[in-house]
C-alpha cells in the first residue's frame, strides 16, 4: 500500500517474486502472475471483536468426519487446562473467528494486546482445539518487538507444546516476521540468532529507501553503425564505445571469474578452453588472461529498431526467476556479504581496449601552452 504509482505494488510483487521472494499479498499479482498469495489478518480485525459472544456458535466442519463442531467450547477447555484465563477474550475470538473461516491455513498476528501472555497462548489454544479436528495451523506473525528474543520465546513454547501435548505440528510451525524489515535488520537478526522461518517485507522493498533512485543512465555508443564516446573528468562516466556482446567466463571450480565485453564486430569471441586476454578499460597494467571453462553470453535481443521485436518466445515469470536463481547460486559466496562484499570483475577484449583509447584520442582536444 505504500508503493509508488498506481501499479507500484503489483510492479513491486511481480519483480520481488522474479528476484526470489516466495509469495506476495498483491491479490492481483497473484491471480494475473500466478505468483503465490499469503498474508494474516490485520490488528484492525482483532481490535473489532469485544468478546466471546461474538464467536459463540460458530461452527467448523471435523475433517476427520462429517459433522459440524463449535470451536469455541473446545478452545476454552484448553485455555483452562493450561490456566491461561487472564489472556484478552475479544483477542480470542477473533482467532476463533478466524480459525472458522481459515481453518487449513490459521496464521495469526500475535502482538495486538501482548505477544506472549495473550497472543501466543491464544493462538495455541485455537491451534490446538483445530488439530483434533483435523486441521493443520500454520504459525504466527510478530509485527513489533524484540524479533529476535520473541520468536525464540515463541519457539521454545511450541517445542514445549509439542512434547507435552504429543502434538508434532507444533515443530513445524512457521513464525514469521515484519515491521519495516530491511538489510541491516535481517543482518543484525542473523547475528543475534532468531527463530523466525519467514520474512514478510513491505515498505523498504517497495520504496527503496536505501537506494530511491536507479543510479543508471542511456548512453549513445554508436549512430548509424558509427562508434560514438563520451568522455569525462570522472573516469567511470568515460563510455567504452560500440555495440559490443557480453560474454560470462566461467573457471574450473564453476564460478564466473568476471564478465567480458567483446566488440560485436570482433572475429574471434571467447570460447571453452580458449586462451583470452582480458583487460580493465582504462587501466593499462591491469591485465588477466584467462581460459575459460564455460562460455555463457549473457544477453539476447528483444527489439531491434526498425527490425522490431524477434520472432521468438519471451521466458515465463517462473523461467525468469529460475534464471535469477541459477544465476544466484553461482556467484562466489564473498561476493554475496552484507558488509564489504568481493568485487565482480567486468573486463574488455584486447581490441576493444585498444579501440577505446584510439577514439578516447581522436576526440579529445590538444591542448595549446605558450
Amino acid at each position: 500500500r505504500r508503493a509508488q504509482g498506481p501499479d507500484g505494488g503489483f510492479s513491486a510483487s511481480k519483480y520481488s517474486h522474479i528476484g526470489g521472494f516466495h509469495a506476495t499479498s498483491n491479490v492481483l499479482a497473484g491471480k494475473l502472475l500466478g505468483i503465490p498469495i499469503a498474508g494474516t489478518h490485520a490488528h484492525s480485525f482483532v481490535q473489532s471483536y469485544t468478546s466471546l459472544e461474538l464467536v459463540k456458535g460458530s461452527k467448523l466442519k471435523n475433517a476427520k468426519g462429517d459433522e459440524m463442531v463449535e470451536l469455541l467450547p473446545l478452545v476454552l477447555a484448553y485455555r483452562d487446562e493450561m490456566g491461561w484465563n487472564d489472556t484478552n477474550d475479544g483477542e480470542l475470538a477473533a482467532f476463533v473467528g478466524y480459525a472458522t473461516a481459515f481453518p487449513g491455513s490459521f496464521l495469526c498476528l500475535v502482538d495486538t494486546y501482548d505477544t506472549l501472555r495473550s497472543g501466543l497462548r491464544n493462538f495455541v489454544c485455537v491451534s490446538l482445539a483445530l488439530d483434533d479436528l483435523g486441521y493443520v495451523p500454520r504459525g504466527i506473525r510478530l509485527d513489533s518487538g524484540d524479533l529476535s528474543f520473541l520468536s525464540l520465546e515463541c519457539e521454545c513454547v511450541f517445542h514445549k507444546m509439542a512434547d507435552q501435548h504429543d502434538r508434532p505440528f507444533f515443530y513445524d510451525l512457521d513464525i514469521v516476521a515484519s515491521n519495516d524489515i530491511n538489510e541491516g535488520i535481517l543482518n543484525s537478526l542473523n547475528k543475534q540468532g532468531h527463530a523466525i522461518t519467514m520474512f514478510g517485507i513491505g515498505t523498504n522493498l517497495v520504496t527503496c529507501q536505501s537506494q530511491p533512485a536507479l543510479g543508471c543512465v542511456y548512453k549513445l555508443v554508436e549512430v548509424d553503425g558509427e562508434p560514438r564516446i563520451k568522455l569525462s573528468n570522472d573516469i567511470e562516466k568515460v563510455l567504452i564505445p560500440g555495440e559490443k556482446v557480453a560474454y560470462r567466463l566461467f573457471g574450473e571450480a564453476g564460478w564466473p571469474l568476471l564478465d567480458l565485453l567483446v566488440g560485436a564486430a570482433e572475429p574471434n569471441p571467447p570460447t571453452e578452453g580458449g586462451r583470452v586476454l582480458c583487460r580493465h578499460p582504462f587501466i593499462e597494467q591491469k591485465r588477466v588472461a584467462v581460459v575459460p571453462q564455460r562460455v555463457v553470453k549473457l544477453h539476447e535481443v528483444v527489439f531491434d529498431g526498425k527490425n522490431g521485436v524477434p520472432d521468438c518466445a519471451l521466458p515465463s515469470i517462473q523461467e525468469t526467476r529460475q534464471y535469477v536463481t541459477d544465476q544466484i547460486n553461482h556467484t562466489r559466496p564473498d561476493m554475496l556479504r552484507y558488509v564489504n562484499p568481493g568485487e565482480y570483475k567486468v573486463s574488455v577484449s584486447e581490441e576493444t581496449f585498444r579501440f577505446l583509447h584510439q577514439l578516447w584520442q581522436s576526440e579529445t582536444p590538444v591542448r595549446e601552452i605558450r
